[in-house]
């Protein structure tokens, strides 16, 4: 540009009502404005940092942090880098020409020298006009006898390009904010933003100046106030970091939460570039669980905390931060695109964290049993939804037993493969889901020699449905869903000779003293003299698809079912005999009480006591 010349100009776009688009569209949140800018600033100072590498760049770098200032009066915000700057010719065409970023032409340049590049679509920039009305640029570019040039925009296609007094290398931005969007010309809310979208960006970034409390009020001091971290753990080596620095890089991201059980450190230069930290949260209250705490990164630049797209459902579960360049886009950078690298890097995350599991079950056994009751829902969930995490889990998923000892699936299939395999040559797998309620079925089964698993994740409908699927020859059974001879049924019984006129009559007789709203079937069987008089049941697998079926999937047709039990009469029972014999309804109830009781149909007493005195007493 010639000396003192001053020029007038259209902005290089196809329509006339690019500002208006720009304004409604571009972006989800107005808010975004901020972190484009300072983004934009970033790049420029990673640009000058790489020349001055090079060689090329022969003056000082002098100081390179991004400095924010605000000017709540005049409702102005200055976003100001000592970067690579522009010259005039360069704001024609990196600004005038809308969407040509220059930011792929220096990445083909400098590839094998530059660190991190955000920038790419060239519109970040046009987003201070979501917020302004009046956008200055006040540059000057590194290079030899470059001079210093002023663009200014009112928001239309106008603008205007002249040259002027900056002494400095580096960029101002200076947004004039308009009315309806004055909040952005707030101290709160600027720092609110710096907060969530620049903390770990990877230069300075000051916004006024740090306070002290003196004389009963803040007070600023001379020191800057740099808001962000540059050196955020994820990028550095785990080998140079200490569970201390996990701990407190954790309670940085969640200063409310517990602190985490234990972290993955993410590191992968082919075929794509991924960093980031995940941990493993503990869960208070399953199924009860925060979602979206695993925050995007693009070379240290917030993006969301909704990664749906980038990891599987399940490891939506954890907290941390995944930060990659090669994770696709729009143009807003709130979206993400479908590509195959999305594919890659769920694939290699959720091998990351099955490997850090393996290797935690095999080198940590007794610390990984101790996790497990927290993990367990973590686990099943992703065994559930993920077939290559379910693949590698078999190895180390657990289970627990009643007396809370804890066994691989291998190791559990030895314990029980021959004392609990039933005349079809099937492994029965017995499992409770509340030891106090289902006590008479589990010490049944104990004194049958049986071992019984604790079974009690929301999930574990749906789980052990998946187990029988990969277990070859098993069968799930919860133990109160038939009495024990039943459920592992070693031979043929015989059925108790009853008339027809005595299988009326029993019915009948049982059906009286059973509550309401309920659907019974009343069956005889021989069970033996030492086993309960009277059971209640549930068929397994009516029983397993209506819990399911709490738990969506299209099963509701199952859960709108009313609720149907088995009642099992042991005939070679003392006691049965003896109310046999006499008809004693009233002996009959007492029995019945205690089955309902067991299947927690019976209310308004003790639970744990009147099951466990009844049960002796009946014994």
């Amino acid at each position: 540009m010639a000396e003192n010349t001053f020029k007038n100009g259209k902005i290089g776009v196809t329509t006339e009502n690019i500002f208006p688009v720009i304004k409604k569209f571009l972006y989800s949140d107005h808010e975004i404005f901020l972190r484009e800018l300072v983004a934009n600033a970033v790049d420029a100072t990673q640009k000058v940092k790489t020349l001055a590498s090079t060689g090329e760049l022969k003056q000082e770098l002098g100081d390179l942090s991004v400095r924010i200032e605000l000017d709540e009066a005049a409702k102005t915000l200055k976003i100001i880098d000592r970067g690579i700057g522009m010259t005039a010719e360069e704001v024609d065409r990196y600004i005038n020409q809308i969407a040509f970023s220059s930011a792929g032409e220096f990445l083909d340049k400098y590839k094998d020298k530059i660190g991190s590049i955000i920038g790419h679509f060239g519109l970040g920039f046009y987003s201070a006009f979501m917020v302004a009305d009046n956008v200055t640029i006040e540059t000057l570019s590194w290079k030899e006898g470059a001079k210093a040039v002023k663009w200014n925009c009112d928001g239309s296609p106008e603008y205007s390009l002249e040259e002027c007094d900056k002494a400095d290398r580096g960029t101002v931005i200076t947004l004039h904010i308009e009315d309806e969007s004055a909040e952005f010309a707030t101290k709160s809310r600027i720092t609110s933003l710096l907060g969530k979208y620049c903390k770990f960006m990877p230069f300075p970034v000051v916004f006024g100046k740090k306070t002290e409390w003196k004389d009963g009020k803040d007070v600023e001091t001379e020191e800057d106030n740099v808001i962000n971290n540059i050196d955020p753990i994820w990028t550095r080596k785990p080998t140079d970091l200490t569970e201390e620095d996990y701990d407190k890089f954790y309670k940085a991201l969640y200063p409310f939460e517990e602190g985490p059980m234990f972290h993955i450190h993410l590191n992968v230069d082919f075929p794509f570039h991924l960093t980031g930290v995940l941990f493993f949260p503990k869960i208070k209250e399953r199924m009860s669980i925060d979602k979206n705490k695993i925050q995007l990164y693009c070379n240290q630049m917030f993006v969301t905390d909704h990664v749906d797209n980038i990891v599987p459902d399940f490891l939506t579960l954890l907290h941390g931060v995944i930060d990659s360049p090669d994770i696709p886009l729009n143009v807003s950078r709130s979206y993400l695109q479908s590509d195959a690298n999305v594919k890659k890097i769920s694939s290699f995350i959720t091998k990351k964290v099955a490997a850090k599991l393996t290797e935690i079950f095999k080198e940590q056994r007794s610390d990984f049993e101790t996790k497990w009751d927290n993990i367990k829902l973590f686990i099943e969930y992703g065994m559930l939804t993920n077939e290559e995490f379910a693949q590698k889990a078999m190895d180390f998923v657990l289970l627990k037993n009643t007396e809370d000892k804890y066994y691989s699936l291998e190791e559990y299939k030895t314990l029980i493969c021959e004392t609990q395999k039933n005349k079809d040559g099937k492994i029965v797998y017995l499992y409770a889901t509340d030891a106090n309620a289902q006590y008479p079925y589990i010490e049944a089964a104990k004194a049958k020699g049986y071992d019984v698993l604790m079974l009690d994740c929301e999930l574990d409908s749906h789980f052990v449905g998946m187990l029988e699927s990969k277990i070859q020859d098993s069968v799930f059974a919860r133990v109160d869903s038939d009495s024990v001879e039943n459920l592992i049924c070693k031979e043929e019984r015989l059925k108790p000779e009853l008339s027809e006129d005595d299988k009326k009559s029993l019915d009948e007789m049982v059906k009286a003293v059973l509550p309401q709203g309920y659907e019974f079937s009343v069956d005889a069987q021989n069970l033996g003299e030492d086993q309960p008089p009277v059971l209640l049941t549930q068929m397994e697998f009516m029983r397993r698809y209506r819990e399911m079926s709490k738990m969506g999937g299209g099963l509701n047709f199952y859960g709108q079912m009313p609720e149907s039990y088995n009642v099992i009469v042991n005939m070679e029972n003392p006691l049965v005999k003896k109310f046999w014999d006499a008809k004693d309804s009233a002996l009959l109830k007492q029995m019945t009480d205690l089955a309902l009781l067991g299947a927690g149909l019976l209310k308004g007493k003790d639970l744990t006591d009147f099951i466990r005195n009844s049960w002796q007493l009946l014994r």
